[in-house]
């Protein structure tokens, strides 16, 4: 805040001249010299960058051992950082904190990489993922604070889990059995049981924040895995033959789901977490759902609809105004498809793209309209 505003409130008459010097004194003291952090990041990333460029030009004259040994150094080094510093660091700056600890995660990840160059030697791409989830989440965990580490939590999980169901669909297993589809159909789903965790933590944790975003990062995948099982759904995909469109596949993932809202309901009772449990609830019964009606345009588009209704009334209840008016788009969005697929033929004449294009601004100027009409006048913390 600038001392020119401050002035002009004062002017203004919103605040007395007594809060205005105790703003004033307060911006002075906790004043973030911008420029100079600025000189000092452009110093770092020129040191930085010039030290990738040494290494770069004398990458093969490097033994492998060695390069191996001095990555090894630099995560070992960040972790006795971390673990050595971590409240002096806090207590100064909490991004300070953030940064080391993300970028030892990354050092970790890129590792496994550089360890498959020195032995050339290949593997599925889940399994270091994997590993590298196993060994650094629960650094990510102990000591993330906001979007970066919840980011690379969930993100990993998702990554590790479609590379295992990517890997596993193309192997040449014959008849996979029941058993098996539905053990990746849980698999599919399984990076949304975070949510929970999310949820648990955030009242019982002294970084409510860094869970925060845990559990709506898990819940922004749970709504867009079922908004895929409805499309897949208008598509025909369910009734093509193949592992992940097994039947039990999908009964489990939305079990999974499902079972994961209640759970989330109990674990957070307040209005905020029974609309997030509420939606994951949602999101998997319409997985559940999305095979009933495959290949069937209109069912299926309304079970979109309906999914994101829900969403839409979630929303209302818990005053997410953003969430509000992302529901409402995604209803005309997938409104206006649906005229598109019951009435292609419109398409191929001017008179009928004349009237496909009343149609999306009519249904536009409708979403506009409901958004603005009955979205949450302001948006609470999810």
């Amino acid at each position: 805040m600038s001392a020119r505003k401050i002035a002009e409130w004062h002017d203004a008459g919103l605040i007395d001249a007594a809060t205005r010097d105790r703003l004033t004194a307060y911006e002075a003291a906790h004043a973030r010299p911008l420029l100079l952090w600025a000189v000092w990041g452009i110093g770092a990333l020129a040191i930085g960058l010039g030290f990738v460029s040494v290494v770069a030009a004398n990458w093969e004259d490097i033994p492998g051992l060695v390069r191996l040994a001095v990555h090894l150094a630099l995560i070992a080094g960040l972790l006795g950082l971390v673990f050595a510093r971590e409240d002096r660091l806090a207590a100064k700056s909490p991004w300070a904190v953030e940064a080391l600890v993300f970028i030892t995660a990354a050092l970790g990840l890129t590792f496994f990489g550089h360890l498959g160059q020195v032995y050339q030697t290949s593997s599925p791409l889940w399994q270091p993922l994997a590993v590298w989830l196993a060994l650094f989440a629960p650094l990510l965990l102990l000591t993330g604070r906001s979007w970066p580490s919840a980011l690379a939590v969930v993100g990993g999980a998702v990554w590790t889990a479609w590379e295992y169901l990517t890997f596993m669909t193309d192997y040449p297993f014959g008849d996979p059995g029941a058993a098996w589809t539905a053990w990746l159909g849980c698999v599919s789903t399984l990076p949304v049981v975070l949510a929970l965790a999310g949820g648990w933590m955030r009242a019982r944790s002294p970084r409510p924040d860094f869970w925060r975003r845990m559990e709506q990062l898990a819940l922004a995948y749970a709504v867009p895995l079922a908004s895929a099982a409805c499309a897949y759904a208008s598509l025909g995909v369910f009734g093509n033959e193949g592992v992940l469109e097994d039947s039990m596949a999908t009964l489990a993932s939305g079990a999974v789901a499902v079972l994961t809202g209640l759970a989330l309901m109990a674990a957070r009772p307040g209005t905020s977490g029974r609309m997030a449990g509420a939606i994951i609830a949602g999101a998997g019964l319409a997985i559940l759902l999305a095979p009933t009606v495959d290949d069937l345009d209109v069912p299926a588009a309304l079970l979109f609809m309906v999914l994101w209704a829900g969403i839409a009334a979630a929303a209302l209840v818990a005053s997410w105004r953003g969430v509000f008016q992302l529901a409402v788009a995604a209803i005309a969005l997938r409104l206006i498809i649906l005229s598109f697929e019951l009435a292609a033929d419109l398409l191929t004449s001017g008179f009928g793209l004349i009237l496909s294009g009343v149609m999306i601004l009519a249904v536009a100027w409708v979403a506009v309209r409901v958004s603005k009409r009955f979205a949450p006048p302001s948006e609470a913390e999810a």
